[in-house]
């Protein structure tokens, strides 16, 4: 059972999921990674091949109060042919959880219809993709329940933003201060 699920898949961006999974865990919030592929093995943009807790078919939402999806090319297609994923968020954000993308994948969230009436952020050149959005130029947006993100650069500010949700903005704060960040 988990608190917040991170969806992984091929050739996801490895800074953005992994440091929201390392920060989530740091402040005690029960985080699991998810693959979206048929294994729980998934090889990042970069090479780097790491095993996922389990598999979105082990995922159970009624729990969770966080969907994550970093970006990345080509994860962040992957992303969004994943029906199940969609259907997922589809619900989840219906029943008012929390939702977060960073990088392409805010364009994900767009494609589904979350981002109508949102202000949304999103790597430089996906902003069209950003269907119903206001979509800003700052490092993290946080808009109702969903909450997006620039890119790799942006992965901290991302993941403290949602520590702070879940948790509350001093355990976000004394985070921050213990990895020496700003």
């Amino acid at each position: 059972m988990a608190e917040a699920y991170v969806f992984l898949t091929d050739g996801f961006e490895e800074i953005e999921g992994l440091t929201v999974v390392d920060l989530l865990r740091r402040a005690g919030i029960e985080t699991q990674t998810v693959s979206v592929m048929k294994e729980k093995t998934i090889v990042g943009s970069h090479g780097i091949e790491l095993k996922a807790d389990m598999t979105f078919d082990e995922t159970d939402a009624a729990t969770a109060q966080l969907f994550v999806l970093p970006g990345g090319m080509p994860g962040t297609k992957h992303l969004a042919a994943h029906e199940g994923l969609a259907a997922l968020l589809k619900e989840q954000a219906a029943a008012g959880k929390r939702i977060a993308a960073i990088c392409a994948a805010p364009s994900v969230l767009g494609s589904l219809g979350l981002l109508d009436g949102k202000t949304a952020v999103c790597y430089p050149g996906f902003e069209g993709q950003l269907i119903g959005a206001t979509v800003t130029a700052n490092s993290v947006e946080i808009s109702g329940n969903v909450t997006t993100s620039r890119g790799m650069g942006t992965a901290i500010p991302f993941g403290l933003a949602l520590v702070a949700q879940l948790r509350d903005q001093e355990t976000a704060d004394q985070l921050a201060k213990s990895i020496i960040y700003g």
